[in-house]
Parts: C-alpha cells; sequence; structure tokens
C-alpha cells in the first residue's frame, strides 16, 4: 500500500517530477565512460573511478568548474591543508 501512495507523490507535493530524468541525466555520462573505458581492472581503480565520476556530477549540478576543483584538491593534499567541500557554498 506504501508504494502505491509513493507513486502518486508528484500530484501531492508541488516540484516532485513524475519521471526519473534527472536521475538518468546525472548517471548518463558515467554509464557513457565506463562503455568506452571497459571499466578498471583492480579495487583501487574502481575506488578512483567512483570518487572522481561523484566528484564531477556533483559539480555539474552545481555549475562549478571540475578541473578548478582538482587543483585546489591536489594543493590541498600537498600542502596538508583543508581539502575543498563538494557542498554548496563551502
Amino acid at each position: 500500500m506504501q508504494r502505491q501512495q509513493a507513486l502518486w507523490t508528484f500530484l501531492e507535493i508541488e516540484g516532485v517530477e513524475p519521471t526519473t530524468n534527472a536521475a538518468e541525466r546525472a548517471l548518463r555520462q558515467s554509464v557513457i565512460q565506463r562503455k568506452i573505458s571497459h571499466g578498471v581492472q583492480s579495487s583501487n581503480g574502481a575506488l578512483c573511478r567512483s570518487r572522481l565520476l561523484t566528484t564531477s556530477s556533483t559539480l555539474r549540478q552545481q555549475n562549478r568548474d571540475l578541473w578548478g576543483f582538482l587543483e585546489q584538491a591536489w594543493i590541498a593534499h600537498r600542502r596538508g591543508s583543508v581539502m575543498p567541500s563538494l557542498l554548496p557554498d563551502h
């Protein structure tokens, strides 16, 4: 019964989309990259790829620069300082 009610949430709450288009758009680039590269060869590679794809998807949704963020992260890592945040307004 709860699932049936959840299916109609978009009718009751303004701003809730009736489709999964936004979620599918967020994943599209990741899926394409995985198909082109034929996956990864190690667990470390999988971890690295998942973190990079999460970072790029998050920053794309916030209209933030990926390369600038990665540069800031690398500099912070090398200096041992605070890493930049993926959260907006930080």
